[in-house]
């Protein structure tokens, strides 16, 4: 964890493998004034990793975190992950987050990824599990270059992405996944009282992709959902500026 500045509370979450420096371009472009609390994740970012389940711990170590520090009126900006956690946070303690904004973050990944398969369906441990964890470091930085190539359109942040993806700790990067793909968030929207700004990335069909937003999100009580075009997953390398005035007029906005 990262603190730096005074203001409002703003907790920074990124996305999975990515490490808290991700909003370092965010917040030196913020029109408000902010107490920030940048997040790296437990087996990213040199940090160790956890045992499974790893998100239920990341979750309850934010809430403690939030406890601790007595922040009240908390604005949350969360990348994919990091807006799924947002999500979370502010179902279980409504009273004390007020906004968030999430970066192309859905509520329940698997429903689009594999449509009919339950949670319970989804097991740590399979073939496919087991041949990502024994994959050597050069198929790693294959599939990792691979990845990165469709999370942005900026070619000069596609390195940086692929060395998170190399440097994350194996395990985490296979059964942290798997944790995702399990969670199912659209029941928790009722429970959020928090104004929300959803962002997401046109690629590869803005009008499928807005689509998609609007039946997750359904439940969602105060939501604006804002599709940035010609963006992939990164909307804040692709689009920068569209980035910065859409997050800085929503935390502005009493």
């Amino acid at each position: 964890m990262v603190k730096e500045g005074n203001g409002n509370p703003i907790l920074f979450l990124p996305g999975f493998t990515t490490p808290g420096s991700v909003w370092r371009e965010t917040i030196e472009n913020m029109d408000v004034a902010s107490d920030s609390h940048l997040v790296s994740y437990a087996g990213f970012n040199g940090i160790e990793p956890i045992d499974t389940p790893w998100y239920s711990t990341i979750k309850a170590e934010l809430l403690l975190y939030i406890e601790k520090e007595n922040l009240k009126n908390v604005s949350i900006i969360g990348h994919s992950m990091g807006g799924m956690l947002a999500v979370d946070i502010a179902g279980a303690i409504p009273d004390k987050i007020d906004k968030i904004v999430l970066v192309d973050a859905i509520p329940c990944m698997r429903e689009l990824m594999m449509p009919g398969m339950s949670a319970s369906q989804i097991k740590y441990d399979t073939p496919y599990s087991q041949q990502m964890i024994e994959m050597s470091d050069e198929a790693m930085v294959e599939y990792a270059a691979t990845t990165a190539h469709n999370m942005t359109t900026d070619p000069t942040k596609i390195e940086t992405l692929k060395q998170w993806s190399i440097e994350a700790d194996r395990e985490t990067f296979v059964y942290g996944y798997i944790d995702l793909l399990r969670l199912d968030l659209r029941d928790v929207l009722p429970q959020v009282e928090a104004r929300a700004l959803i962002l997401g990335a046109s690629f590869p069909n803005a009008e499928i992709v807005k689509g998609n937003y609007e039946k997750q999100y359904a439940k969602l009580a105060s939501k604006q959902i804002v599709i940035a075009d010609g963006s992939k997953h990164f909307i804040m390398f692709d689009k920068p500026e569209w980035f910065y005035k859409n997050v800085n007029s929503f935390l502005a906005d009493e």
